[in-house]
């Protein structure tokens, strides 16, 4: 399955709005220090509820080098099957996390996601944008564009 940006289906921008205003409601509800997975179900839930599809864990093929790898992604979410939203749930995120994120946008030929922290103290130190060199999305303060 190669996942492709539809300029058809919601804008990426306003996916993305939707996606940090329900992560920001819910980390101020509940807090720092929950598993990554309650995070997880507890944000897949307010998303359904804003009348998106968030599928969780969701597996997703890819190739490379002529290779088809029909199990080497595992996604924690993919909303709408245009964002990635990449969950963490720790103190304090490591260089890897969004090079991660930005490898999978690569491999899947889409232009920005999310890594949210829910360990961080504020929500404004947990939430990342990272884009994959698409000028159009290049201007917002959030972002790791490498």
């Amino acid at each position: 399955m190669k996942l492709h940006f539809d300029e058809n289906k919601h804008n990426i921008e306003q996916l993305s709005a939707t996606v940090v205003d329900a992560a920001y409601h819910i980390h101020c509800e509940l807090g720092p220090g929950l598993l990554e997975s309650v995070y997880e179900a507890v944000l897949a839930k307010a998303l359904e509820q804003r009348g998106l599809r968030a599928e969780r864990q969701k597996i997703v093929t890819f190739e490379y080098d002529g290779m088809v790898f029909d199990d080497g992604l595992r996604l924690d979410l993919l909303v709408n099957n245009q964002l990635i939203v990449e969950l963490k749930s720790v103190e304090k995120l490591m260089p890897v996390h969004p090079k991660q994120l930005l490898t999978y946008l690569r491999l899947l030929h889409l232009p920005l996601g999310l890594l949210i922290n829910f360990g961080a103290p504020t929500f404004k130190e947990g939430c990342k944008r990272v884009v994959d060199n698409h000028q159009d999305l290049s201007s917002s303060r959030l972002q790791i564009n490498q």
